[in-house]
């Protein structure tokens, strides 16, 4: 019994995805956020989704944004 040759495989969707690595603290924008409101820090981030805050709303009080919805902000 043959194997099927993998250099001919038609591709699967969804898989080949790179998503920017973002670290807990560190500081992200929306792709479609507006200039003037400063940038989200980021909780965490777990099966593509992401919870951020902005520092004026106090710990308790987070956002859950899909991972591909955010990227670093430049420093």
């Amino acid at each position: 019994m043959a194997l099927p040759d993998s250099r001919h495989a038609a591709p699967t969707p969804g898989l080949g995805t790179v998503v920017e690595l973002l670290r807990p603290g560190s500081f992200v924008r929306l792709h479609n956020q507006p200039a003037d409101l400063p940038p989200f820090q980021l909780i965490q981030c777990r099966g593509g989704r992401c919870w951020v805050r902005q520092q004026a709303w106090g710990t308790l009080v987070q956002w859950e944004v899909a991972h591909q919805h955010l990227t670093s902000a430049a420093a």
